[in-house]
């Protein structure tokens, strides 16, 4: 098999370039794939030499399987994305994604901006035939094992057939990326009766039940993580709400579980028994182990990381990025779609 070659826009996100090259640099060591790194060259050539001196990785695998590829200009987070791209030729998620669309890469990885990679996956990838709109799936940490959450936030204003896609496909990444066998679906709602919620989850749910999914009806939201359904459909509004308020919460919890544990003496005492189950817990809530989320329904790999994410996300990002190119995503959602 090819080794899977991987765009990553090294300008994106809050802390570039240094976290992306950090991350690009442990999926060279630990992943069999190629990184294309995109970006201004200047800064990223510096990188690439702190690296080098801090002894993190050597040079002959940085000249097996590390190309540079120049872009001069950034899309920075508060510009409207469409407009952007079209002033913005040599921008790095434009660059970045040209080199799918011409088959230099498989897959584009980035935590810049969501708008402008969206917009990048429409406008140079292309949609896969049959899609009418592409689709965020999530995954989150569930109680019994990952949930896919889809659409968690490019679709704002949906119809049911759109919905129904996004089950179509949210099924399709978890069986072929998670190796979920027959997932269940489940649609997010108010109440667990067929005649809950908004006209639209109404007549989505009449599309579901007549779908070839394994669908198991309505979920609400103190199911969503601890339910039977491993993945969860609603329009891009709720779903971005569901993830902000999740990411949230699991902070502010752990927040409030150091300030009580560090509270007086013989808490602290009980924080350093409780220790290493705490960080048990840190780890299987933490997002960054989960990579980034791909933009599904697109004629390509697109994953998008958070804006935040360090070195350690942006290398689990690649590995789903290999995974997908490995397991013939696309071709295996336009199947799921046909």
């Amino acid at each position: 098999m090819q080794i899977a070659r991987v765009a990553l826009d090294a300008m994106g996100g809050d802390y570039a370039p240094r976290e992306l090259v950090i991350g690009a640099v442990e999926a060279l060591k630990n992943l069999d794939v190629k990184i294309l790194l995109v970006g201004v060259e200047e800064r990223l050539r510096e990188e690439i030499a702190f690296q080098l001196a801090e002894g993190q990785v050597d040079n002959e695998l940085l000249e097996e399987r590390l190309s540079l590829i120049p872009a001069s200009q950034v899309i920075n987070m508060e510009e409207e994305p469409v407009m952007a791209l079209r002033k913005k030729k040599d921008a790095s998620i434009a660059v970045a994604t040209r080199l799918v669309k011409e088959g230099q890469a498989e897959a584009v990885v980035s935590a810049g901006s969501t708008g402008a990679q969206m917009a990048a996956a429409l406008l140079i990838l292309n949609r896969i035939t049959g899609v009418e709109r592409p689709a965020i799936a999530t995954v989150m940490p569930g109680r019994n094992g990952p949930k896919v959450l889809v659409d968690s936030g490019a679709n704002v204003d949906c119809r049911p057939k759109h919905l129904e896609q996004f089950a179509l496909m949210g099924s399709v990444y978890a069986s072929t990326i998670l190796k979920i066998a027959n997932p269940r679906v489940g649609l997010l709602n108010i109440g667990e009766e067929e005649t809950k919620g908004t006209e639209l989850t109404r007549q989505a749910y009449q599309l579901l039940k007549e779908a070839q999914l394994n669908f198991i009806g309505n979920v609400e939201g103190r199911e969503l993580l601890s339910g039977e359904a491993e993945v969860l459909v609603c329009d891009g509004f709720v779903g971005n709400v569901v993830l902000k308020l999740t990411e949230g919460l699991a902070y502010h919890i752990f927040s409030l579980i150091k300030e009580e544990l560090t509270r007086n003496t013989r808490s602290k005492a009980g924080a350093l028994l409780a220790l290493p189950e705490l960080n048990k817990l840190k780890e299987r809530l933490d997002y960054t182990a989960y990579g980034g989320a791909p933009l599904l329904g697109v004629q390509g790999v697109s994953i998008i990381c958070h804006g935040s994410s360090r070195g350690r996300a942006i290398y689990n990002a690649i590995r789903v990025a290999k995974e997908s190119i490995e397991s013939d995503l696309v071709s295996q959602l336009a199947r799921g779609l046909g």
